[in-house]
């Protein structure tokens, strides 16, 4: 986006400025919208499932943002000339269903002709003005929540080279089609500060975002991180992603990492994830009341595993 002129708008709330997870254009003194978009190739074999993850990480941007999806729009690629349209008619139910599990009404969208399948959803949701999560809130002294596991890249990767266990694959599909929904409404409950979704620049490359943003640092304690098993065995073998290796070489540099810390579990630090968790900063007296609120709901993973500190500024400290 360098060099673009871009006009300002007052009412725009949120924009490009933070590196934020969605875009809030004001309405009125009570309502604002929350706008995104996300699509992707395939990441599971399985159309209908690779639908329903699609749609889970397009949300996720709004519920990051404590907005509520509305309405969705498709965005497919599809090779309709070597692929049978069976296939995408699954990608489609597997979206809808979880449009439909999130109250969000499909009202269109658009298909290009392509020979790598892509799909993905453009999204727009409701907030109050006073009422935006962003990531350039988080408060000096606040803990940090996370509500899923790490290192579906790598085991993602390890499918692809048909190296990853039935059981691995079990665990990731059923992280990435859950809906950040019920982390979302808990946060609010609880005074989050500040949040963010876990996706494509790995758990550092958005950690980072929200202490540049907000201007503080984080110290990050690494043996409280969930993270999926699987992947740090994939891991070992060197089934690491070009992404990781990338978002390592781009944010090394604003991460200090003590010699404690093993580079297996950096390597997942830096993974890229689909549809992950929200990373959550909030007071540190609700912290442990919302992990509790999290872990009651059967399908949410969530831990403490680090605060925000005043210093150094929009870096990151990994114990």
């Amino acid at each position: 986006m360098k060099g673009l002129d871009i006009p300002e708008d007052p009412k725009v709330l949120v924009g490009l400025d933070t590196s934020d997870d969605a875009g809030v254009y004001q309405l009125n003194e009570e309502m604002a919208l929350v706008q995104t978009v996300d699509f992707f190739t395939p990441i599971v074999d399985d159309p209908f499932t690779f639908g329903q993850i699609a749609v889970v990480n397009a949300l996720s941007d709004v519920y990051a943002m404590g907005g509520t999806p509305l309405t969705g729009m498709n965005l497919v690629a599809f090779p309709i000339k070597t692929l049978s349209p069976s296939i995408l008619r699954e990608i489609l139910l597997g979206g809808l269903s979880k449009m439909k599990e999130a109250g969000v009404a499909l009202v269109g969208g658009h298909s290009i002709e392509d020979p790598e399948i892509k799909y993905g959803l453009s999204v727009t949701g409701l907030i109050h003005p006073k009422k935006i999560l962003t990531n350039a809130t988080a408060k000096v002294g606040d803990k940090l929540v996370l509500t899923k596991a790490l290192g579906t890249g790598i085991i993602a990767t390890a499918l692809k080279g048909q190296m990853a266990s039935e059981e691995a694959v079990r665990k990731i599909v059923e992280s990435m089609v859950t809906l950040n929904r019920t982390a979302s409404e808990l946060m609010k409950r609880f005074g989050a500060h500040a949040c963010t979704d876990i996706t494509g620049f790995s758990f550092i490359g958005h950690a980072l975002e929200m202490a540049t943003a907000s201007q503080v640092g984080m110290v990050i304690q690494s043996k409280a991180i969930p993270v999926f098993p699987e992947a740090m065995e994939y891991a070992q073998i060197g089934l690491v992603s070009g992404g990781a290796h990338s978002n390592r070489q781009f944010f090394s540099c604003k991460v200090e990492v003590d010699s404690s810390v093993s580079n297996l579990l950096m390597d997942i630090l830096y993974d890229p994830q689909t549809s992950g968790g929200l990373l959550i900063s909030l007071p540190s007296n609700e912290a442990e009341r919302l992990v509790e609120a999290l872990k009651r709901e059967e399908t949410i993973d969530a831990y403490i595993i680090g605060e925000v500190v005043e210093e150094p500024l929009g870096k990151i400290q990994i114990l």
